[in-house]
């Protein structure tokens, strides 16, 4: 199958930038014409459908910066700081909360950084409590609630406090086991808190465990990256996401300490791609896509074969009727038909709430193209898979004659063997799955407007 799958020269000739499709349109396509009104009606309109709903809290602060971090993130050693941030997250969960229906549940709920994990006991319990003061959190245990934790910062306490406020998934960042590696990018991170955590994580009763690998690191190679996949494999993580660093310095400043000459070149990073593929599949691990792994009985895997599995930005999902509320400096929101984000800056942030306004400061209202061109991405980069004859009717279009041009820039690609039509189906084949972005850049109608925003496929 990995045989298949990994098809070196092809990947070579499509290895070129785009998006990641967390959204689309995607985040470069945000305005500051849709502002707090906006949003307030588009939130409000949402209440008469009484879907469900996601949550997802930003905490910004992390203790250490990692150096090849992208995130929006407040590097500082000054716990206290978490103080003054949620006090101005309560005022948002207040105004949020106001917006929308009180009987409509949180389904899911992600805290994400940063690191959330930064802070204190206290305030951990402080900010679920404020949550649950304002939304329906779900007590029973069905809600899929999930944090990001730093493992050298938890211990068995935290652990079970997380999961006595309800918190049942956790993503472990570790990126590479190699002291070499981790010393390189500033993350050092004995073995003990990694697998302690796990460990510890199973124990509690965590329905879901995923570990955040990363490869393109400085001094990884192949054999040093299959050293850290086994080990990881051996632990047995729910999922397994390994990530593709992307060198981009000239807009993360933290990149500008990892030294170019230091990085593998691109014949090693795909030979890394190659044994890591080999490996997790031959472990067992489904290829969910875009660099995401799932043991087969994992809720990703089980959608994926049921064709439910989603994607917004929060990555994979098994919510795709849930409308996204974004909490905190720099959340990204998808509610009704819109996009919407937070302002960036603490300062600006703070503002905002201390006025008593949403920070909100850019987002996006979907058109008819935007939001058929949404449904074919989102349908090819979960399921590869695309039923033209069930888009045409649900619709109301001709997906031949409306999407001619795409119709046409796919030709090279079933040629590449990339993709097949059969019918009203249009296929990723298995070569394909890895070029999933390329495959659907093709109905990306913003494309060349974003060139140069985005990182490469591979």
């Amino acid at each position: 199958m990995t045989d298949v799958l990994f098809n070196e020269d092809l990947i070579r000739r499509y290895d070129t930038s785009g998006p990641r499709y967390t959204s689309y349109p995607t985040a470069v396509q945000f305005h500051e014409g849709f502002g707090e009104a906006e949003y307030r009606a588009a939130a409000e309109a949402t209440n008469a459908g009484g879907a469900p709903l996601s949550l997802y809290v930003h905490i910004p602060f992390c203790d250490t910066v990692c150096f090849y971090c992208a995130c929006n993130k407040v590097v500082t050693k000054d716990r206290s700081r978490a103080g003054a941030y949620l006090d101005r997250v309560e005022r948002e969960l207040a105004l949020q909360g106001e917006l929308f229906d009180g009987h409509r549940p949180v389904d899911q709920m992600h805290w994400g950084g940063g690191t959330p994990t930064f802070l204190s006991h206290g305030e951990m319990e402080r900010l679920v409590e404020a949550t649950a003061r304002q939304f329906r959190l779900r007590d029973d245990d069905t809600g899929e609630y999930a944090l990001e934790i730093d493992p050298r910062e938890v211990g068995n306490d935290t652990l079970h406090l997380l999961r006595q406020l309800g918190f049942n998934r956790l993503s472990i960042g570790i990126q590479d086991l190699d002291p070499d590696v981790q010393k390189a990018v500033n993350r050092v991170q004995p073995d003990r808190d990694t697998f302690g955590a796990l460990d510890t994580a199973r124990a509690e009763g965590f329905r879901s465990v995923s570990v955040d690998l990363m490869y393109g690191l400085p001094f990884q190679d192949r054999q040093r990256f299959a050293r850290t996949l086994d080990r990881i494999i051996a632990a047995a993580p729910d999922r397994i996401a390994v990530f593709n660093y992307a060198h981009m310095p000239h807009y993360f400043k933290p990149q500008r300490r990892i030294r170019d000459e230091d990085l593998p070149g691109p014949q090693e990073k795909l030979a890394i791609l190659h044994e890591t593929i080999d490996r997790l599949t031959a472990a067992g691990y489904v290829y969910i896509g875009m660099d995401h792994f799932a043991r087969p009985d994992d809720e990703l895997a089980r959608a994926q074969r049921e064709g439910t599995l989603h994607r917004n930005f929060q990555g994979y999902s098994t919510h795709a009727t849930c409308d996204l509320v974004a909490i905190g400096a720099t959340g990204i929101g998808q509610v009704g038909n819109t996009y919407s984000q937070n302002v960036r800056e603490l300062d600006d942030y703070y503002a905002a709430l201390d006025a008593g306004r949403l920070p909100v400061f850019r987002g996006l209202e979907l058109t008819f193209d935007d939001r058929l061109r949404r449904a074919v991405i989102t349908d090819l980069i979960c399921h590869f898979r695309l039923d033209t004859a069930r888009v045409s009717a649900e619709w109301g279009i001709d997906f031949d004659d409306y999407f001619a041009a795409e119709r046409a820039a796919l030709e090279p690609m079933a040629a590449d063997g990339l993709v097949e039509r059969e019918g009203a189906i249009l296929r990723v084949r298995e070569p394909g799955k890895l070029l999933i972005r390329n495959i659907c850049m093709v109905f990306d109608a913003y494309l060349e407007r974003a060139e140069g925003r985005h990182s490469k496929v591979i």
